[in-house]
Order: C-alpha cells, then structure tokens, then sequence
C-alpha cells in the first residue's frame, strides 16, 4: 500500500474519484468506451448510490465504494456468477484486515453480512452487444465500515458498529481486488463449483425455512441449496421451485 493508492493486481486500472453519482453509472460509461477488463472504479462518496431493483444505497464518505468492469467471454447466465466471486472476495478481505470479526456470512444472492446484519452489498450490471453476446459485465461493491444506514428493510451494520476499528477504505479496496482476481482466476479455469462450495460454507440460511419475495409473490419454503449456476433451490409444499432472482428473508 502506497499511501492512499491502492497496489492492484496485474491488468488493473485504477480510476478513483472524489465523487460520484454512481461508480456503477461511472463504470458503465468507461466500458461503453472501450474500458478494458479489470477498470476498477473508486469513488470516496456517491450522491447517486443504488442497490438491487434501484433502492437507494447511502454513501456517505469512509465507507468503500467500487465498481469494476469485466468482459469474460461467455454467457450472460454464466457471468452471473461473478456476484458469488465477488461476495468471497468481500469475506476473505475483510478476514484479513480484520482477523477478530466474527459472524462472516453470504446471503444469496449478493450480500454480506456480520452477525445477521448486512455490511455489504454487490451490484452486478451488464450490457449485451448488437451481436447478442455479453459486452461487459459491472460489479459494483459498497462496504460498510464507518456506518450503515439506519431503517434499511434487512437490518445493516458496519465495521464501527461491530465494535472494530476500520481499515482504510484504499486498504480494503487493495485486498478486496487481490482475492478477487484471485477466485476468478480460478473461477475461469475450474469453473463454478469452488466458488460454490466456499461460499456455501458461508451460506445463512442454508437448510432453514425462508421467504423469498419476488416482483409479484412472496414464496415460503426451505433454503435447500443453489445448484450449478447459482440459482436458489426452494423447497415447498407444491415442490422444488427454482429462484434465479429475488430478496430472501428469514421465515419468521
């Protein structure tokens, strides 16, 4: 670490900004532009943060704010992976600037939670060619570590709020881009199942009764598993209902 420059993997390119309205926002304009594989895009505070299904993501400054651009050659379904890849990198760099957080898990289909509580939300966005392919994939990281916005749905913590002292937004933006090019790499060439067996390791949830709200029901079942392309497999009443998008809550 260089100061507040983050050391970044090799085909990295940084471009970091003050302010921004969204470093999603931001990201796809670069990628529309020709930015290359592994832009990563860093801003200190957004005035136009957004989660899933457009919800508002505060970002106020000390927290981290990023958003990398990927162009893997293959189908948008596949890509999607990204998100879990992406939700490992988030938990194994928090581990290792914060060795005593305890609680670490994943919740499908993108976020990250300490203690029950969301610390950590993923955005993946994409663009699909005039030849039908993928053009670029964005996936947008915010992470919690000087605070967490209060009333949020699913309760949200910080890094403050647990009790520990936080790392620079840079030095976990440097860790998070080392795994992260770490798993992909691997994702790449092993395919989904390391991915998905690590981060089921992680998985809240897993085997318990839930409900998953999608745009126009509500499911009630059990979390049985995700299979081989991320897909949430609910057990219900009427059967086993396959769930490629939605927000899953405890039952209760």
């Amino acid at each position: 670490m260089t100061g507040l420059r983050p050391l970044l993997p090799s085909g990295y390119r940084l471009v970091s900004r003050e302010n921004v309205g969204s470093t999603n926002d931001e990201a796809k304009s670069l990628a529309r532009a020709g930015a290359e594989d592994g832009t990563l895009v860093w801003a200190l505070e957004q005035t136009s943060g957004r989660g899933r299904r457009g919800r508002e993501w505060v970002s106020p400054r000390g927290n981290l704010y990023a958003s990398l651009v990927l162009r893997p050659a293959c189908p948008l379904a596949r890509a999607a992976q990204l998100g879990f890849v992406a939700a490992l990198a988030i938990g194994d760099a928090l581990t290792a600037l914060l060795p005593g957080l305890r609680g670490l898990a994943c919740k499908w289909p993108n976020d990250v939670l300490v203690g029950g509580r969301k610390i950590a939300g993923i955005l993946l966005e994409s663009e699909i060619g005039e030849d039908g392919s993928l053009a670029f994939l964005v996936a947008g990281v915010g992470i919690n570590l000087v605070s967490a916005p209060a009333g949020a749905e699913f309760p949200a913590t910080s890094i403050v709020g647990e009790g520990h002292h936080p790392p620079e937004p840079a030095a976990l933006l440097e860790a998070f881009a080392g795994h992260f090019a770490s798993w992909s790499q691997r994702w790449a060439k092993e395919g989904f199942d390391p991915v998905r067996e690590a981060w089921r390791g992680l998985a809240t949830m897993l085997g318990q009764p839930i409900r998953v709200r999608l745009e126009g029901a509500t499911l009630h079942g059990r979390f049985a598993d995700i299979d081989q392309q991320g897909v949430l497999l609910l057990d219900t009443p009427d059967g086993y209902r396959h769930i490629s998008s939605g927000d899953v809550f405890p039952a209760g």
